[in-house]
């Protein structure tokens, strides 16, 4: 059942007020247990994922086409007009549907560890479209799990979620805190670790002998200032991406994808 409303102040839309205030929501979305899907085929993706639905907020003109899925859900339908929408979030809502969803518990790192054989470790990764972005690169091509520092960005901040369609819901990920003793758990898993670096002494990805059945740690850094020193140092080897035309690196996420392509374990 839908419920129209006309008051941007009212409370019942507390969850998705100003979320262009990224520090804000950064901080508030994890402590209050939920985070916010954007567009129907990533609310349909959180709703696949298992995560409680709180409520969901359409323009008017979503309401007849909203997904079966969406539609059968147990929680408050909001509708509000584009000028409410914007007034509220503090943007175009473009997609005309934004959906406010439980968190599910994070993972214990050693659990995921357990299982895995191909997956990425980010240190200091806190760019939410780059952190998509790797996410759905790890879904797409093959990785078993992501591992974080805990410098990264929230994996479900919204925009996080909408550049990977949903797919860090899919992905399993968890935290190596604290940081140093978590990449030492993963070698000790049996893990060889990769560390991604331009730097030109580092092996040529394609010079990399990596069996079907080895364990694969690729570890990549944040944007520009890359894996510290002691990442680098927790690696079995510095890896690079041969580049042409003398450019020096690519995007972390874009290198991402091409090391996911290169190593990672599809059907």
């Amino acid at each position: 059942m839908t419920v129209e409303v006309d008051d941007p102040a009212d409370a019942r839309l507390a969850d998705y007020i100003g979320l262009t205030d990224s520090v804000r929501r950064l901080k508030h979305e994890p402590a209050a247990g939920f985070f916010l899907a954007e567009g129907q085929l990533v609310m349909r993706r959180a709703a696949q994922a298992g995560c409680p639905p709180r409520s969901l907020l359409l323009a008017p003109n979503r309401v007849d086409d909203l997904l079966p899925e969406l539609a059968a859900l147990e929680c408050p339908v909001y509708v509000a007009s584009a000028e409410v929408l914007h007034a509220v979030t503090g943007f175009h809502v473009h997609r005309g549907a934004l959906g406010s969803f439980g968190r599910l518990p994070v993972p214990v790192a050693a659990d995921v560890l357990a299982t895995a054989r191909r997956i990425l470790v980010l240190e200091d990764v806190n760019s939410p479209t780059n952190l998509g972005a790797l996410f759905r690169s790890a879904a797409g091509l093959g990785m078993d799990a992501v591992f974080l520092s805990p410098t990264c960005c929230d994996p479900l901040y919204r925009r996080a979620v909408r550049v990977s369609m949903g797919e860090v819901l899919a992905v399993p990920y968890a935290y190596l805190d604290p940081w140093g003793p978590g990449l030492a758990s993963v070698r000790a898993a049996g893990f060889r670790v990769l560390a991604l670096t331009p730097a030109a002494d580092a092996v040529p990805l394609d010079q990399v002998d990596v069996g079907p059945d080895d364990r694969v740690a690729v570890l990549l850094g944040a944007e520009g200032p890359g894996l510290t020193a002691n990442a680098q140092a927790a690696s079995d080897v510095r890896v690079k991406i041969p580049m042409a035309a003398g450019v020096d690196s690519l995007n972390v996420a874009a290198a991402a994808a091409v090391v996911c392509w290169a190593l990672g374990r599809r059907p």
